[in-house]
């Protein structure tokens, strides 16, 4: 299933390249949309950035050329790309701050459980967890043309709401 992620992110990536004929895909929506869901926070309304979600791939698919097969997969790719870059600045974020409490801890109570060794041994689960979730996503369309919307669609959302997860571990 890795390999099919992968696979998925190169054929995004290719698409992002030419563009020919592709639907436009705009992540100012996505940006849009998470600076309001934060400033709602900040007033101490209830967040809401999962809203955010989808947003963008959204809007893509209703472009031209967004409402086929290889529209929808790109839309949804793309989208995934721009949760996949938040969630590996977010990854790196916590690292280090794990890293940081993990030396501060180590003079305080050298018995504390590492948050280094658990946010790297809690990542690679997820990624385990996403592969297999979007396996199975896909093995519901069977050999139909929705599989491959289907195995985006999953890699978009899970991937949002890690990225999403991640960064509210910097709020803490």
């Amino acid at each position: 299933m890795r390999g099919v992620v992968i696979a998925l992110m190169m054929m995004a990536g290719a698409a992002m390249a030419q563009d020919d004929g592709m639907p436009a895909f705009d992540p100012s929506l996505l940006e849009t949309c998470l600076d309001n869901a934060s400033l709602r926070a900040e007033q101490g309304e209830e967040r809401d950035a999962e809203s955010c979600i989808g947003l963008a791939a959204g809007q893509c698919m209703k472009e031209e050329g967004g409402d086929t097969t290889a529209g929808m997969v790109q839309c949804q790719s793309r989208e995934t790309g721009f949760w996949d870059a938040r969630l590996n600045d977010a990854y790196a974020a916590a690292m280090a701050q794990a890293e940081e409490m993990d030396r501060i801890n180590a003079k305080a109570d050298p018995s504390a459980p590492k948050q280094a060794a658990a946010l790297k041994q809690m990542q690679r689960d997820w990624i385990a967890f996403r592969d297999s979730s979007c396996a199975y996503e896909r093995s519901l369309w069977g050999s139909g043309s929705g599989a491959a919307v289907a195995l985006a669609g999953c890699a978009l959302s899970i991937t949002a709401e890690q990225a999403l997860r991640l960064e509210r571990y910097r709020e803490r």
